[in-house]
């Protein structure tokens, strides 16, 4: 049985501060290839448009989240998986309470 990391706050991603209050993650596996992050934002919380310098793998567990991969609209349902290409501008909005699986790779410690 793997033992699960314990929450942290989310309150800034790539030094740029959330919008419209506080997420929340942990970190339950990394290795040399890739870190994977569980992540869930209240209703109403976004990220900034910011870029990063590794690709996330994004998949939905629940919720409905909207945002934008550079400069085009996008939304994702539970189920559903969406690309955040490494030095693509981004910016993702939680519609309702929403919790997802973000792998990037290479490792990165810092959320986006």
């Amino acid at each position: 049985m793997v033992e699960q990391a314990d929450w942290r706050p989310l309150t800034a991603v790539e030094g740029l501060p959330l919008l419209g209050g506080t997420g929340r993650f942990r970190q339950p596996l990394r290795s040399r290839q890739g870190l994977l992050f569980e992540i869930e934002y209240p209703a109403g919380v976004s990220s900034p448009e910011h870029t990063h310098d590794h690709d996330s793998f994004i998949y939905l567990l629940s919720g409905h989240l909207r945002g934008t991969v550079d400069g085009r609209p996008v939304e994702l349902a539970a189920g559903e998986t969406l690309l955040h290409p490494a030095g693509v501008p981004h910016s993702v909005t939680a519609v309702s309470d929403s919790r997802w699986l973000e792998f990037k790779a290479p490792p990165s410690d810092t959320l986006s």
